[in-house]
């Protein structure tokens, strides 16, 4: 198992401070470690759960690996696990971040 998160830095709902959780193995084993850690799916976003600080040691005490942002997006994409965001036709993102 790799799951990787990087330390709480963004800013996000409810005043907290929030990681991204990724997979550099597969999405299959990203959702089973997400429930395991009790983060509902409608945390997913294309290729990562965003997970608020609050659940930040109990996903390091349960495996996940701590790593800099800078290299957990490396080793997203690296193993091929990386989606972007795609442009619509008129430019935009198609929805927020």
């Amino acid at each position: 198992m790799s799951v990787l998160i990087d330390p709480s830095a963004w800013p996000g709902p409810r005043g907290l401070l929030w990681s991204h959780l990724v997979s550099d193995v597969s999405v299959e084993e990203l959702h089973a470690f997400a429930e395991a850690l009790g983060v509902p799916r409608r945390a997913f976003d294309r290729d990562h759960y965003d997970v608020p600080e609050t659940v930040y040691a109990r996903a390091v005490a349960l495996g996940a690996e701590e790593v800099p942002a800078r290299e957990l997006v490396a080793r997203l994409t690296a193993a091929g696990l990386r989606r972007r965001r795609t442009r619509n036709a008129t430019g935009g993102t198609g929805g927020p971040a």
